[in-house]
């Protein structure tokens, strides 16, 4: 069975910038391949969910992945299950509006349900080399769409 240990991070623009900004994500796989990418219109919140989603793209069904992340927001999700809820209550939150980024968090969901993923909350800019790398391939690949 394949393992992999990837490291996750998005960064965006502004983050607190209303009506979306330009945005980076990237995964590092130790041991494997940097992957980086970029949306003109985004938010922090969904580059973190596009990096987990092209890190569990990039691994075999099936296999084993230990997902690191600085993001409370993704790893939380899936430590505090958080999908119970949102599925017995039609994809709405405990206010009883609709989920935020429902269309990344299915995918993700999905990808995650056909993989054995440990999700591992990492300080975010506390040293960590992998850490460290993600956030600045997710920076870098925010120049991609501002041109």
């Amino acid at each position: 069975m394949q393992q992999y240990v990837v490291y996750t991070d998005g960064a965006c623009q502004n983050n607190q910038a209303p009506g979306g900004q330009p945005g980076g994500w990237a995964c590092v796989f130790v041991d494997g391949p940097s992957l980086s990418g970029c949306d003109a219109k985004t938010t922090n919140n969904r580059m973190e969910l596009t990096a987990a989603i092209e890190a569990l793209k990039h691994t075999e069904p099936g296999s084993r992945v230990r997902l690191c992340s600085d993001s409370a927001y993704v790893v939380n999700a899936f430590l505090q299950n958080w999908f119970s809820g949102w599925q017995r209550r039609g994809w709405k939150n405990a206010k009883g509006q609709p989920v935020e980024n429902q269309d990344l968090w299915r995918e993700l969901k999905l990808l995650a349900d056909d993989r054995q993923v440990q999700w591992v909350k990492v300080r975010g800019h506390s040293g960590d080399r992998y850490n460290e790398a993600a956030d600045q391939l997710a920076v870098q690949a925010i120049a991609g769409c501002r041109g």
